[in-house]
């Protein structure tokens, strides 16, 4: 077989596959879990292979984010773009969802890190059950700072987990406009985090002290 062969042979199957997928997209926007779960047998080894690379090969992060992810597709299943890269949207989704992970495991981090320094000391139960509210209260205030446009797509994005391509055609603005005050914002929360690390501390200590 010659390559130009072979090349065809690989369009007309992609072109098979984008058409299985719009079918499947459909009937899951009309409630089908057979599609749902079509897609989840198709789908789920690559996006869990995706999240292994940007996790840094963390397992457990990336059963935890494509479980939470495919959640979400089902959640938000009326909405999905029949036209739209479905691998794409699972990406975006799966990626908003890692971060949120990794902001927890950064403030659990700090918490076990300020209570050796200080010496005190707690049970594995009270760690078990860490809740992050105080966090997310202090993030909202952070969010407060930001202009009215970029604190709106944070909230959209980080809190309710829409994607830039939903975002973008809520606020009637470009993908490529959501995804730069998306990345600025978050550099901002960056940046207040690192300056104000005794704030956070603080945050802590008295939400641990409240809930003991």
């Amino acid at each position: 077989m010659s390559v130009k062969d072979m090349l065809l042979l690989q369009k007309s199957k992609d072109m098979v596959d984008s058409t299985d997928e719009k079918r499947l997209l459909a009937e899951l926007g009309a409630g089908s879990f057979q599609a749902f779960e079509k897609l989840y047998h198709r789908y789920s080894g690559k996006l869990y292979n995706f999240i292994m690379r940007i996790s840094a090969g963390n397992r457990y992060m990336a059963e935890e984010v494509v479980q939470s992810t495919f959640i979400r597709i089902w959640e938000v299943r009326e909405k999905v773009d029949t036209n739209a890269s479905f691998i794409s949207f699972l990406c975006t989704i799966a990626k908003n969802l890692l971060m949120n992970m990794y902001q927890r495991q950064t403030v659990e981090y700090v918490y076990n890190e300020y209570l050796l320094k200080s010496g005190l000391d707690h049970d594995s139960q009270t760690e078990d059950t860490i809740d992050l509210r105080f966090l997310n209260d202090y993030i909202d205030s952070l969010a407060e700072e930001l202009p009215a446009q970029r604190k709106k797509i944070f909230i959209l994005s980080k809190r309710q987990n829409y994607t830039n391509k939903e975002i973008a055609e809520m606020m009637g603005i470009s993908e490529s406009t959501v995804a730069t005050q998306l990345s600025l914002a978050v550099k901002f929360m960056r940046e207040q985090l690192m300056k104000h690390y005794d704030k956070v501390i603080t945050l802590l200590l008295a939400f641990f002290v409240n809930e003991m």
